[in-house]
């Protein structure tokens, strides 16, 4: 028997050796909790898509729904998830690292020439990159061997003035409003009419930023296509050299008959000619526009399509195929008023008259169009010999791209305007000096827009796009880290060095359908739809005024004059022929219901002032 107070002691020893094992052992538990939840954390904040845990909403092949089916315990689950976080981890951390060297590898570079070609009613499938099987563009497909051809790149308003005020401004029609010719829109002052002109202020435009704030030399060769005072609306002194040539195909100058095409390769290489001589030894990059008027018709001239003498024998034997929507069907499916009982006619039915009524013509005037392409091909091919010749060719950004597509008497129609994949749908090739190796040959099929020209032109320059501009920086599609490097860059010191500035502008919400599949774009992904809008023209019988929700695989019409609606399953249709717009099928009835409210959303975006990305 032992004393009670040695009893005593001996209790208090050992229960004072257990508080201590329990203190360590919450200690324990603590950590581990913590170490647990900050993993989960890092995973939900890292891991996209998020994946339900419940094992009916997951495919068969999911890795965890085997884990699950063996009565995997949760703790190795937890586990799983922690080193997965920590690898997520390292491997942002990676990433981060990457887009930094790349940073100040490009700071350690010469500020880069951005020539940018520029032509006019070409549309997606005019060149032989893109598998048209009679059009000759060698220099064009050469172009698309070392970059990216963009093959879903379209246009927000079919026709060249609105296309080339979008370029100027990176805005839609509905925010730089220049809706007509030489005149933008009319608006009542004091019971008066008054013309507005570009309302975008001169110092807010591509040229006047790429002269002012980039510190580039500055030169535009070709069509301006607003007929309205350049330096006025686009900024005095904003230009180095400029020359506007438009409306023409074969002119008198010096004695002599001078084809447009040639008149643009000309002051194209002039300028290249006076930027070295003044811009180069002040060592200022240079931004080029040479703004083809090829391939547009001469309006009012009967023979429309007028190339260089040089050009006649190419296609003279091939016979150029006829579309597939070509017919008096697809004509007679277009809407009621494009045959108005008013006895005028729409004036894409006019054009189909002047090119392609009669078999004999439509030949003639697609070889004639074809040659057109061909010279601008070639123009494209001696200025960028004359780049290399200077030693330029690898320190310049190039990109070739269309104002709007065209019609080839598809739907029984000729030129632009309206919302169908023809009129829409442009080319789009860029080479960059920054591109990553692995994209070099490459296509993309994301939806990029006339609306991404200024801001990916304006990056090229270190400048971020302005609030009121509405594109994108497309380099992100091409370059190394792409998005991740986007992402990484809003928590990165170096913002103005970031793949694609926001610059306060936010990405608006996704559809309400698809489960997240149809939005505008993100700071991790690329927009899958986009609003289209053409105004009307002198009279709704003339150019009725057209507006579109456009997505990979439907697209809905309105159109505003006539309160008429347009539904189009562009998977099983891609011609366009069969509107669903009265279907009893379920699906369609949904997906119409849908796209109304989308379009809605997006058509008021669009015609807002809020500092959004579309």
């Amino acid at each position: 028997d032992y004393p009670a107070s040695t009893m005593v002691r001996t209790l208090q020893s050992q229960q004072s050796r257990v508080s201590r094992m329990l203190v360590i052992l919450l200690i324990t538990l603590s950590v581990i909790l913590v170490a647990i939840l900050v993993s989960v954390h890092q995973l939900d904040v890292f891991s996209i898509p998020q994946h339900t845990t419940r094992e009916q909403d997951m495919p068969d092949n999911h890795p965890l729904h085997d884990k699950m089916s063996r009565n995997v315990d949760t703790n190795q689950l937890l586990i799983d998830k922690a080193q997965r976080a920590r690898w997520l981890a390292h491997q942002r951390k990676q990433k981060e690292r990457e887009l930094q060297q790349q940073m100040e590898e490009d700071e350690k570079q010469p500020p880069m020439n951005i020539l940018l070609f520029y032509a006019d009613d070409w549309r997606h499938d005019t060149m032989g990159a893109a598998g048209n099987p009679i059009v000759k563009t060698p220099f064009i497909d050469a172009l698309a061997k070392e970059g990216v051809r963009f093959v879903e790149n379209c246009v927000t308003t079919s026709i060249c003035w609105i296309s080339r005020a979008t370029l100027y401004t990176g805005q839609y029609l509905a925010r730089h409003h220049f809706e007509m010719l030489g005149r933008g829109r009319t608006l009542l002052k004091d019971g008066k009419p008054v013309e507005m002109k570009l309302e975008v202020p001169a110092n807010e435009t591509l040229y006047s930023l790429m002269k002012k704030k980039a510190k580039y030399f500055v030169g535009h060769a070709g069509k301006l296509g607003l007929w309205i005072d350049h330096q006025e609306y686009l900024g005095k002194g904003t230009f180095d050299y400029f020359v506007d040539e438009d409306g023409w195909h074969w002119r008198e100058m010096g004695g002599k008959m001078v084809h447009i095409t040639d008149k643009n390769t000309g002051d194209a290489l002039r300028f290249l000619k006076m930027w070295e001589q003044k811009g180069k030894p002040k060592q200022k990059p240079f931004f080029l526009n040479v703004a083809y008027f090829a391939t547009h018709a001469v309006d009012g001239d009967t023979r429309q399509y007028m190339p260089q003498n040089k050009s006649m024998a190419m296609y003279e034997n091939d016979t150029i195929p006829i579309p597939a929507t070509a017919t008096e069907e697809a004509w007679q499916k277009m809407p009621y008023f494009f045959r108005p009982k008013s006895g005028g006619m729409n004036e894409g039915r006019t054009r189909w008259t002047w090119r392609y009524d009669e078999s004999d013509k439509h030949q003639r005037m697609m070889k004639n169009y074809y040659r057109m392409a061909s010279e601008v091909d070639t123009s494209v091919g001696i200025i960028l010999k004359e780049l290399e010749m200077q030693g330029q060719l690898n320190n310049t950004m190039i990109i070739f791209t269309t104002d709007n597509g065209n019609f080839h008497a598809e739907h029984g129609l000729a030129d632009k305007w309206y919302p169908h994949q023809e009129s829409i749908r442009v080319p789009l090739v860029i080479k960059d000096p920054r591109m990553s190796p692995e994209f070099f040959g490459t296509t993309n099929d994301e939806f990029t827009l006339n609306i991404d020209l200024a801001a990916t032109v304006l990056a090229a320059a270190g400048l971020d796009p302005l609030p009121t501009m509405m594109g994108r920086d497309m380099s992100i599609l091409y370059r190394k880290n792409g998005f991740e490097g986007e992402v990484a860059a809003t928590t990165s010191q170096s913002r103005r060095k970031a793949f694609a500035s926001t610059n306060g502008r936010q990405y608006i919400d996704p559809s309400s359908d698809g489960d997240g599949k149809y939005h505008s774009g993100s700071e991790s992904s690329w927009r899958t739809e986009f609003f289209y809008e053409h105004p009307m023209h002198s009279h709704p019988d003339y150019i009725p005024s057209s507006e579109a929700l456009v997505r990979k695989d439907y697209k809905y019409f309105y159109w505003p004059n006539f309160k008429y609606e347009q539904l189009f399953d562009l998977k099983n249709d891609p011609g366009e022929l069969n509107d669903l717009i009265t279907s009893k099928n379920p699906v369609h009835q949904t997906k119409l219901k849908e796209m109304r409210k989308r379009f809605v959303e997006l058509k008021m975006m669009a015609h807002s002032d809020l500092p959004v990305i579309l």
